[in-house]
């Protein structure tokens, strides 16, 4: 008997072994696409650079005027700037602001995004359409002339330099939200005629519950894939706009901010050190971004692939 019940327990333990969890299925289809794993791996790479990065290198302000414009050299590995600031340092510091400011626009995007896509998948009529109708408006308005003019808005008003990186993230997101909604109110209008929203609908459960604990949780597939793909827009615009003195200001560094070197034809022809670093690290972030979310998008709903 003793035999015949370890046979049965090595029997389930093999069973429960073979059964693979969502997580799991998502992470086997990933590793497969070979693109999508070529993109996570430089887009770590970069977060840890940006993150761990400058801790170990100079202070990205300290200037020394002894050694302006100079090449890049075993002190200075990237050369240094018009005022002497070490390059790499300030390229690694501008990784985090701009990081940071793709990442919290894309949060702001999720929770407006998500909230108002519910709320009109879910009730319809009269919200749904009072809803799309502000989705279409925001969708119609060019973004980036819009964030320029916000942008230039902020500065005749004076807004203090350490406090426009939060003014323009609370730009970007603001802006990005309704492409997410319209997708989450598509997946909520055939989510709610479920048979399990019947049930909700048989115990008495609140609108709020049924929404935010039932219906919205079956979009996070949508929601991941969105964030993913929107991180990449959101550091092209803070880019763009810091190239054009209207986003993050000196001397806070960033990738944006940097490039404005190319603004002089010398710079361009004889001082490529000066804005070929954040160049290539936004188009390796960008790409990668949208390769890993390509590949993740597959992972999670093949029927999504052509």
């Amino acid at each position: 008997m003793s035999e015949k019940l370890n046979v049965k327990e090595k029997e389930v333990k093999v069973k429960k072994e073979q059964i693979e969890t969502p997580l799991k299925t998502v992470w086997k289809r990933l590793k497969k696409n070979r693109l999508a794993m070529v993109g996570l791996i430089i887009l770590v790479v970069i977060i840890l650079l940006a993150v761990i990065g400058p801790f170990f290198a100079k202070d990205p302000n300290a200037k020394n005027y002894a050694k302006t414009f100079a090449k890049p050299s075993s002190r200075y590995l990237f050369g240094t700037d018009m005022l002497g600031r070490d390059v790499l340092a300030r390229t690694l510091v501008a990784g985090r602001i701009s990081l940071f400011v793709g990442i919290a626009s894309v949060i702001i995007e999720v929770v407006i995004g998500s909230i108002l896509g519910v709320v009109a998948g879910y009730y319809g009529g009269i919200v749904d359409s009072i809803i799309m109708r502000i989705v279409d408006v925001f969708m119609s308005i060019p973004s980036l002339p819009l964030l320029i003019i916000l942008a230039a808005v902020l500065s005749d008003l004076g807004v203090p330099p350490e406090k426009r990186i939060y003014v323009v993230m609370a730009i970007i997101g603001f802006l990005g939200w309704p492409a997410l909604c319209r997708m989450i109110r598509g997946q909520i209008l055939s989510l709610r005629e479920q048979e399990y929203m019947q049930a909700a609908d048989a115990l008495g459960l609140s609108d709020s519950r049924k929404m935010f604990k039932h219906l919205l949780p079956n979009t996070v597939p949508i929601i991941i894939v969105s964030a993913t793909l929107s991180l990449g827009g959101a550091i092209l615009s803070e880019s763009s706009l810091s190239y054009l003195g209207l986003g993050v200001q000196p001397p806070t560094p960033s990738w944006g901010n940097m490039i404005q070197a190319v603004n002089n034809v010398y710079n361009i022809q004889y001082r490529p050190w000066l804005w070929m670093p954040p160049g290539i690290l936004i188009f390796l972030t960008v790409m990668a971004i949208n390769l890993f979310g390509d590949g993740l998008r597959d992972a999670i709903d093949p029927k999504l692939k052509k």
